[in-house]
């Protein structure tokens, strides 16, 4: 069976200031024509489909048209929530939906109950987990502490335990929007870290043929059955360096898996320049970056005068300016960002602690800042799904 696997459309986001409605309908046209051309059997939708919980029209009706294309192929389609969408709001009729060979897999519920395909060398068994967030679904899982892990692992109990039920032979495709530990993450991908560590490790999928992520947005390789297709598009800088791609998965007949990187259309360049503004403007080496979308981030010692407009002669798309002025080590100003540089949350608060106090938490206050940011997020989380 021949699955095209891809997530994180993110429907509706922009790319800095520049809509990016016009490259994500040229995605799904070249998704359309992927399936055609490569008589692709179905098609796997990792999460994230849109990029807020309460998307704008364009977005929904770019969403309803990538629909109808799809069912028109008469190729079934599997998709599930991410931490990005409104689970209830994208799961809306979802059974008549799945009459068209479209399914919708957004509630925590139905985890263990999988979407049935066949090819000519019998069934495979698509289990659908959206986002599970573990402060709102760990009642439905019964697990005692929130945590990805914990959530996550339950969930896959209940795969393992429906297919153990099923014929012999039957094939499994897992379809999760989580952070897998070994995956690199991007500055775009929203903090999932809310109940607990977000990394989980890959050993919770054992037991299934293949696993299609969704959450981070370069396309990687956890291990020949744990893959991330990345996002079609770049949603921030950092992802410069990235190849936007999906999956092309060859599940055999006795479950060995096969992909290939299919490349997505790109609608520009990404490039981040660094230097002073003097060296921005004259280095010939940078005239390549003319047409590309540019970050650049400036080193002179002082803010320079109209940095913007004077880069934008020479970088007309230009979309980011940073200030990092090179700085003597001892400066105050490079200790404090280098101290903050790479800290989560929970860490800066216990800096803070130490700084005003002299010395860090304990233990038990370790825990109590823990809980209360903790907390925080999960009150975030859910004013989020209520939007």
């Amino acid at each position: 069976m021949k699955l095209l696997h891809t997530s994180d459309w993110h429907l509706g986001r922009s790319f800095h200031r520049v809509g990016m409605l016009g490259a994500q309908a040229e995605f799904i046209g070249h998704l359309v024509a992927t399936v055609r051309e490569h008589a692709v059997d179905a098609v796997v939708v990792s999460g994230d489909v849109y990029d807020r919980a309460v998307p704008p029209l364009a977005a929904v009706e770019l969403f309803d048209d990538a629909l109808h294309r799809l069912a028109g192929l008469g190729v079934p389609t599997v998709m599930i929530s991410g931490n990005h969408d409104s689970a209830r709001r994208l799961g809306v009729g979802a059974g008549l939906i799945g009459c068209a060979g479209i399914h919708l897999r957004t509630d925590p519920s139905a985890s263990g109950t999988p979407v049935m395909l066949s090819d000519a060398h019998g069934e495979v068994a698509f289990y659908g987990l959206p986002y599970l967030e573990p402060a709102l679904v760990k009642d439905e899982f019964g697990v005692e502490k929130a945590g990805h892990e914990a959530v996550l692992a339950a969930a896959m109990d209940r795969v393992r335990a429906d297919l153990a039920a099923r014929p012999r032979g039957t094939r499994s495709v897992v379809l999760a929007h989580a952070f897998v530990t070994g995956g690199a993450p991007s500055d775009s991908e929203r903090d999932i870290t809310v109940g607990g560590v977000a990394a989980v490790p890959a050993g919770v999928f054992d037991g299934v043929d293949y696993v299609a992520l969704g959450h981070l947005h370069g396309c990687q390789t956890i291990t020949e059955r744990v893959r991330y297709s990345g996002s079609p598009l770049p949603y921030s800088f950092s992802e410069a360096d990235h190849r936007k791609s999906m999956w092309l998965v060859d599940l055999a007949a006795d479950g060995t898996v096969t992909a290939e990187r299919l490349d997505c259309p790109v609608p520009r360049a990404l490039a981040r320049i660094r230097g002073t503004l003097e060296e921005l403007l004259a280095d010939p080496a940078l005239a390549r970056h003319r047409e590309a979308w540019v970050e650049a981030t400036l080193t002179d010692p002082a803010r320079p005068a109209d940095p913007m407009a004077r880069l934008t002669e020479r970088f007309p798309h230009i979309l980011s300016l940073v200030f990092e002025p090179e700085r003597a080590p001892d400066d105050p100003a490079v200790s404090y960002a280098r101290r903050l540089a790479g800290r989560d949350d929970q860490q800066i608060a216990e800096d803070f602690v130490a700084h005003v106090r002299g010395t860090g938490p304990d233990e038990h206050e370790r825990v109590v800042l823990w809980d209360t940011v903790d907390a925080v997020r999960a009150a975030e989380a859910v004013n989020e799904v209520a939007r």
